[in-house]
């Protein structure tokens, strides 16, 4: 039997050592990176989401920027993908694929020209318009690569509303819901949507249908380019070099539906071996039926039938008959999954790497272990980790285990194998839509005789006045062979010095890159780098207050004082700092909503991103009459009139003329009241003077009040410095932001215990269960200044126990304690009462650990719903 034969094979090569693994960081602190192509020459271009195309000297180690798209970047969407052509040392040809900048929604699939280091703008061969909407996040996915007979593959997600859909799957066919709807795009045969596609670029730009794609090339059934249908965000995919089967990630939902494993909201990674509809959004995982669900009449009944889909939406424009549904190839959900228990649980995010073969790379210096032929890669961006997985012959799924654990590279975004055999990773870093320091990539050799040291180079500040002294460091490097001994060579500007720890000091103004190498006597190498900025010193600000940093109270004062220095400007001008004091409801926005530094008022931040994405800025700009009236008269307008919002929201989703020309305004009947609100508020708020906030105040916190508890005050500070010296002028900011005091439980950054989800068995309460001795959760930053007790809000459920709350760590010091007594509540709806544990005198910002002990009961001790800070 081939899996017989598959499995033995596997067993019997020795699984390789992970210190013969040297991983070294080649390019670090990108914004946002997407996508990375490996030229010839191990040059590298990065794709930043934003529009920045990056490029890695691999020879002098320096990072530059070589282009700069103007690109949409709402909604997920940006700059997505990029990957070079087969032939590229002959051609020189190089793909992106973005959402164009403008009115018209659209993303484009272009080829440039790259050479000595210069994108040729005067080259753009646009080969493919992608029509999107732009209303609604989210999903754009973006990745492009190609097959060994030249085929390019274009990855797009659904690019559907799936932040309404009540618990169910996207298959709202209300009229005005038309954007919720997944039928009209990734089950509809006639949208690029949610599809894989796979076409032939020819030398005039344009491109040929390929033989064998899912639909006629006639474009009777559907659109000739696509390749498989029925998906949701196939974010990375890759095509086996041999077999050409496509592999790819799709990035899961969030749904109540109950599945075989918990609910139906899997991540899968899938496996094509021909053309296909892979389910959704009527299936998941093993082909399990989302139920159809009435959005009017909120009653479920059957769904689909795998075998026979059929998409009778009357949003769909394609085909009523569906192929049949293929069943996906892993998949898992966020609790832990039986049938693959090695990938863990909590949120997820699936891709698809690469399948390495031995024989492809016979003379690569840095190849993989022969005990990795034939085995699919595949990684998680937020669960961190990268599975080898075992097929048999026929590519049925065998096994998976981890590799290169110890790794844990922090959000990987791409996986590539060199021709040298090294193996490349793209990681995102820790925040999202951000500029990470841990972000950058890694290279990784496999040595199996003498391995390359690991270069690890520490500096302090990066940026400075001259004269500007750093302290440089290579003593976290390492190397593997315990013989070997080390040196270090710096190479900083035109400058070298060599040893372990080194002190330089630049006289001059300028960028200067700084490359670290570590050799070893056998004449193996790694490399670090940094660059460093000096003749200008980065503005300090800081935010001073004697009130709690964390929480807001009813009834309670917040004062601030902003502090500024900055070494160049000298005396500070306060009408050059920004300062600005909000109150947000939309909590889950906040991390958006913080990025803009301060410059905007915060309370229509998520709002300018809806108007941004609807067709209102073709007639209406900031400033100036275009084809209707600006914002700023339309706000002078209906400055002082009362209910002017309702009048103004109203006129957005009706539509109308008469008021300011003979020119009509078109309707927008899809779009929700809320949302028009919304923007009418928006547009109102530019006739407010908006006032110069002082540096110091103190303020009366009553906006929250009656707004329940989800949403919270930020105070943001920011200043920009002159530049000075040809160094850019740089940026301080810093916020504090204060929520309500009362936490779900459930909410914890770590933690060990279980959470029961809200259910009408539950009394709709979620709570943390499965709390035994010694488990704990963690809650990060919190200030304890004020703080008294904290009032939890419990259930004796168990055999009782003791609360701890520990500063830092769960051995930290003690900061307070409470018991609570054994019991049994027959119905889980009720005998809820709370309860305080007294804290400790504390200042300053902590993670605090509440650890659960009862060391004579192996029994749960009681359950948790949410716990209140009290003052």
């Amino acid at each position: 039997m081939p899996l017989f034969r598959a499995v033995t094979d596997s067993v019997s090569i020795k699984i390789p050592d992970s210190s013969r693994f040297t991983a070294m960081t080649l390019i670090s602190g990108l914004d946002e990176p997407m996508g990375m192509t490996i030229l010839p020459n191990y040059d590298i271009v990065v794709a930043e989401r934003k529009g920045a195309v990056r490029y890695f000297n691999n020879t002098t180690k320096e990072l530059s920027t070589i282009a700069q798209f103007n690109v949409f970047s709402g909604i997920e969407d940006g700059l997505l993908g990029v990957a070079t052509d087969p032939d590229f040392k002959n051609n020189n040809w190089i793909y992106f694929y973005y959402g164009v900048a403008g009115d018209k929604n659209i993303s484009n699939l272009a080829r440039f020209e790259l050479k000595d280091h210069n994108l040729i703008q005067s080259s753009k061969k646009v080969l493919l318009e992608v029509p999107t909407q732009r209303k609604y996040c989210c999903h754009s996915a973006g990745y492009i690569t190609f097959d060994p007979d030249g085929l390019l593959y274009l990855s797009i997600g659904d690019n559907t509303n799936a932040e309404e859909i009540e618990g169910h799957n996207p298959t709202d066919e209300r009229p005005g819901h038309e954007l919720a709807d997944d039928q009209g795009a990734t089950a509809n045969s006639n949208d690029f949507r949610g599809k894989i596609l796979r076409i032939r670029p020819l030398a005039d730009g344009t491109y040929s249908i390929p033989d064998g794609n899912l639909f006629p090339k006639d474009g009777s059934l559907g659109k000739p380019e696509i390749y498989v249908m029925g998906l949701r965000n196939p974010f990375r995919m890759s095509v086996d070099p041999k077999t050409k089967y496509v592999y790819w990630g799709d990035v899961g939902p969030d749904t109540e539906i109950k599945a075989s494993e918990g609910k139906l909201s899997y991540d899968e990674i899938n496996q094509a071996r021909k053309p296909g509809f892979f389910g959704y959004p009527y299936f998941l995982g093993d082909n399990e039926v989302f139920p159809d669900y009435n959005f009017e009449t909120k009653q479920e009944g059957p769904g689909k039938d795998p075998l026979h889909p059929i998409n009778d939406s009357p949003n769909n424009t394609g085909l009523k008959n569906l192929p049949p549904a293929q069943p996906a190839f892993i998949w898992y959900g966020k609790g832990p999954s039986k049938k693959w228990p090695e990938v863990g649980k909590g949120a997820a995010s699936a891709m698809a790497g690469p399948v390495y073969y031995s024989d492809l790379y016979r003379k690569a210096p840095y190849k993989l272990p022969d005990y990795y032929n034939g085995k699919l890669f595949i990684f998680e961006w937020v669960r961190k980790w990268i599975m080898a997985v075992t097929m048999d012959s026929e590519g049925n799924y065998v096994s998976m285990e981890p590799f290169m654990p110890q790794l844990k590279v922090v959000a990987p975004m791409d996986m590539q194998i060199a021709p040298d055999g090294a193996v490349y990773l793209l990681a995102y870093g820790t925040n999202w839509f951000a500029r990470n320091t841990d972000s950058g990539i890694i290279r990784i050799e496999y040595s199996e005789g003498n391995r390359n040291p690991v270069a690890a180079l520490k500096v302090g500040k990066t940026m400075g006045a001259a004269p500007f002294t750093v302290e440089l460091s290579a003593n976290a490097s390492k190397d593997y062979d315990a013989d070997d001994r080390l040196s270090y060579e710096w190479k900083i500007g035109d400058k070298k010095a060599a040893g372990q720890d080194i002190r330089h000091t630049f006289t001059k103004p300028g960028i200067y890159n700084v490359v670290l190498t570590v050799s070893d006597q056998n004449g193996g190498k790694g490399t670090a780098t940094t660059q460093i900025k000096v003749g200008n010193t980065p503005p300090d600000l800081t935010i001073v207050t004697k009130a709690n940093r964390s929480f807001y109270w009813d009834n309670s004062e917040f004062d601030y004082q902003i502090k500024i220095s900055d070494k160049e400007d000298g005396k500070i001008d306060p009408q050059k700092v920004n300062v600005s004091f909000n109150y947000l409801t939309f909590g889950k926005d906040l991390a958006g909503a913080l990025s803009s530094g301060g410059e905007n008022d915060l309370r229509f931040s998520g709002t300018e991103k809806l108007y941004a994405s609807l067709d209102c800025k073709s007639c209406h700009t900031m400033e100036t009459k275009s084809v209707g009236p600006a914002l700023k008269e339309i706000a002078k307008k209906y400055k002082d009139r009362e209910g002017s919002d309702i009048l103004l929201a109203r006129k957005i989703i009706t539509g109308g003329s008469g008021n300011w020309g003979t020119y009509p305004m078109p309707p927008h009947a899809d779009l929700p009241e809320k949302d028009a609100k919304e923007i009418a508020g928006y547009i109102l708020s530019m006739g407010q003077k908006a006032g110069k906030m002082p540096l110091s105040s103190v303020m009366k916190l009553t906006e929250h009040e009656g707004k329940g508890n989800e949403g919270a005050y930020v105070l943001q500070a920011s200043y920009m410095d002159k530049g000075a010296n040809g160094i850019e002028p740089l940026k301080a900011s810093s916020y504090v932001v204060l929520r309500n005091p009362l936490i779900q439980l459930e909410d914890y950054q770590e933690g060990n215990v279980g959470v029961v989800i809200a259910t009408q068995n539950t009394g709709f309460i979620s709570h943390i269960a499965n709390i035994t001795d010694g488990k704990y959760t963690r809650f990060n930053a919190i200030d304890l200044n004020h703080i008294k007790s904290v009032r939890l809000r419990i259930q004796e459920q168990g055999a009782g126990g003791t609360v701890e709350l520990r500063n830092g760590a769960k051995d930290g010091p003690l900061l307070g304690k409470t018991e609570i007594a054994a019991g049994q509540t027959e119905d889980p709806k009720t005998g809820w009462k709370e309860i305080d544990l007294p804290v400790s005198p504390t200042t300053g910002m902590h993670d605090l650990y509440f650890v659960f002990k009862n060391p004579n009961s192996k029994r749960a001790l009681f359950h948790i719903d949410w716990m209140y800070f009290e003052k």
